[in-house]
């Protein structure tokens, strides 16, 4: 990026960058130096917004994970619609790919970032684990309803459907096939459940 041209965002375009490089060379290749040449940016602008590489590397954390945890938000609200398989799903699918690529790589390379991300967020908030008690509350609404059956574990369940999620993000799988295996474990993961309220 040519000098002296302002940058729209620049964090978020720093954010993005940082994504770009763990696409492309894995998380353990990840240095200030990597993302402001991948950003096209001098590297004093990571500086001039963080105070340091782990600062900027918290600052994402926190960033992507209240992005991933905003898509499945009202996911318990759409309890006695649709099919629970259906809105499964529909929440799995709303987790940005990249984002969820990048962020789960990076927090299993540097598990210190979870208490540096809850620090910000509270706990149990990191990464997946907002996803993971959307999922369950969205399971306990239907379980009232009568679509999930009253012996149903809705934590473990939801742990399950995180695990799927989680997979195929560190597998990289991405378009049509990582959908229809998605698609496949939540109709597996909910068989016999019923489509009405019993």
């Amino acid at each position: 990026m040519p000098r002296g041209v302002a940058i729209p965002e620049p964090r978020q375009h720093l954010f993005a960058a940082l994504e770009q490089v763990i696409a492309k060379d894995g998380p353990s290749r990840l240095t200030g130096r990597a993302v402001t040449r991948e950003a096209g940016v001098a590297t004093g602008l990571l500086y001039a917004h963080f105070a340091n590489f782990d600062d900027f590397l918290c600052g994402y954390g926190v960033d992507r994970t209240f992005q991933i945890s905003s898509e499945v938000a009202g996911l318990p609200g759409r309890a006695g619609s649709g099919t629970v398989a259906g809105n499964l799903f529909d929440a799995v699918l709303a987790t940005p790919p990249r984002t969820l690529l990048a962020l789960t790589r990076l927090m299993v390379f540097r598990p210190d970032l979870v208490a540096n991300i809850e620090a910000v967020l509270g706990t149990g908030t990191a990464g997946l684990q907002a996803v993971e008690r959307a999922i369950a509350g969205y399971l306990t609404a239907e379980q009232q309803l009568g679509r999930v059956p009253t012996e149903a574990d809705t934590e473990a369940l939801a742990l399950a459907v995180v695990g799927v999620l989680h997979h195929v993000a560190l597998t990289e799988e991405t378009g049509s096939t990582a959908q229809t295996r998605i698609r496949r474990a939540m109709a597996t993961l909910t068989d016999g459940f019923p489509a009405v309220a019993s």
